[in-house]
């Protein structure tokens, strides 16, 4: 029993004596957060009175909270300390609501998941398939966009190719052109939601 402690103590005094050395061997720096900005569109005069958008469907690479910089190459480059301040389907939701809120000022813009429910007159479903760089540093977003309206009982869908050049050649600049591309996107979708 007195030999078992003593190869005890003695496993456990390096780490006790050099707290600072084994905390930093697994350090790295805190990332930075980023989140994409609500830009103003053109207000359509038409719309439906209550407009439901369901959750954002997203291309399963993009569902990390590292920001994916580019998917060329049949490879991913991932930024380690650049993140999503909060899951990008949730994200890209909500500036959609928000988005779509003003550009459809006579309608009601509710987000699928929030806490408020409303009998909808059309639901709109968008899936991202693609949001990143491509070889020539241009900002990609590949989206669908489907709307079912109740009354009367139609649909409407529409594929989107969105490029956007990047401000700056940093993670800031990817960041700001996504936001670019998503206030189209929101003009687009607008677009279907009229009669």
């Amino acid at each position: 029993m007195l030999l078992g402690r003593r190869r005890l103590a003695a496993l456990a005094l390096p780490a006790a004596a050099l707290p600072g050395l084994v905390g930093a061997c697994g350090a790295s720096p805190e990332p930075v957060l980023y989140t994409v900005a609500v830009r103003p569109g053109p207000a359509l005069p038409a719309g439906p009175r209550v407009v439901q958008l369901r959750d954002i469907g997203l291309a399963s690479y993009l569902d990390r909270r590292e920001i994916v910089r580019s998917s060329e190459d049949y490879k991913l480059g991932v930024m380690a300390n650049a993140w999503w301040g909060e899951p990008l389907g949730s994200l890209l939701g909500r500036i959609l609501v928000v988005e779509l809120s003003q550009r459809l000022p006579n309608s009601k813009v509710y987000s699928e998941s929030g806490a408020i429910t409303a009998d909808p007159n059309a639901v709109v479903g968008v899936n991202i398939q693609r949001l990143d760089t491509d070889k020539a540093g241009m900002l990609v977003l590949l989206a669908q966009a489907a709307v079912e309206f109740n009354r009367p009982k139609r649909s409407a869908a529409r594929n989107f190719t969105i490029t956007r050049a990047l401000p700056t050649p940093d993670v800031a600049g990817q960041v700001a052109a996504t936001s670019d591309a998503v206030a189209e996107l929101a003009d687009g979708i607008a677009a279907l939601l009229q009669p």
